[in-house]
């Protein structure tokens, strides 16, 4: 299920794409099937070796695009182990709204990608969540370690984006037929898997990503204007002139070919 346009975004195979805050690895493994060089950063460790995992064994199926190359990366947002400019294409799926300081993420994301470069930055939608907090109190930060601490409007996202020196451009909002379900299960208890509501929505939603049949495409794509669950933002670094390609990236794109290689030897 992804919430990223890649034709938004640009990417091109043997492009250096960071998907910050990876989680289970969505985005960096459609990226990886467009033959992208792909870091899958996270802080969490077991959602990286579950996401390494993965990588291997597309590579071993034949599900990688040509010249594509995948790794995984730990580490924190606010201070990425990356050089200046390095990366070409930028992907922070639902993870701003995690960080305290998101400004200081916002201003790594936009010191690594390189000049030219697009970033999609995606959040949960100001209504959808703004209803979710109201329900219920067990949805979101402080009582839920690590949750929401943040609700964005496109606004205060796209000024985020223009504080840090990046060209927001286009935007659109996702997964509208998800808005009811978090709704519903704010509404019973959020732990409350067993619930004969939330079950039966939940399979739903199972036959929707699994089936794609057109009567749930149709409905999502009238709702996601209004109710979207998502806001994707998209945003462009500003080209700096005579700036060519220089050690930054270079390091970067090793580190990718390195880490992959110490994996495959592990995995030997």
């Amino acid at each position: 299920m992804l919430t990223v346009d890649y034709g938004r975004l640009g990417l091109q195979p043997g492009e250096l794409l960071l998907d910050l805050g990876c989680g289970a690895g969505r985005h960096a493994f459609e990226a990886l099937r467009r033959g992208a060089r792909v870091l899958a950063a996270d802080t969490d460790a077991g959602e990286l070796a579950g996401v390494a995992a993965l990588f291997a064994a597309m590579e071993q199926e034949g599900e990688v695009g040509a010249g594509g190359l995948g790794t995984v990366l730990q580490g924190d947002a606010t201070r990425l182990p990356l050089p200046d400019d390095a990366v070409d294409r930028v992907i922070a799926a639902e993870v701003a709204e995690h960080i305290p300081d998101d400004a200081a993420a916002f201003a790594e994301l936009a010191r690594v990608l390189r000049p030219g470069g697009t970033m999609a930055v995606t959040v949960p939608a100001w209504l959808p969540e703004r209803v979710c907090w109201a329900l219920s109190e067990e949805y979101h930060a402080p009582h839920v370690p690590g949750g929401h601490v943040r609700i964005y409007t496109e606004a205060v996202l796209r000024r985020r984006l223009h504080d840090v020196g990046l060209h927001p451009t286009g935007a659109h909002r996702a997964h509208a037929l998800h808005t009811p379900f978090w709704w519903l299960r704010c509404a019973v208890g959020v732990e409350d898997d067993r619930h004969p509501l939330v079950r039966a929505y939940h399979r739903l939603l199972v036959w929707d990503i699994t089936a794609r049949p057109l009567v749930t495409r149709v409905a999502e794509q009238a709702l996601n204007p209004v109710l979207g669950k998502s806001i994707v933002v998209y945003a462009t670094k500003p080209a700096r002139p005579g700036w060519t390609r220089g050690e930054g990236g270079e390091r970067a794109g090793s580190a990718v070919r390195t880490t992959a290689g110490a994996a495959d030897g592990a995995a030997a």
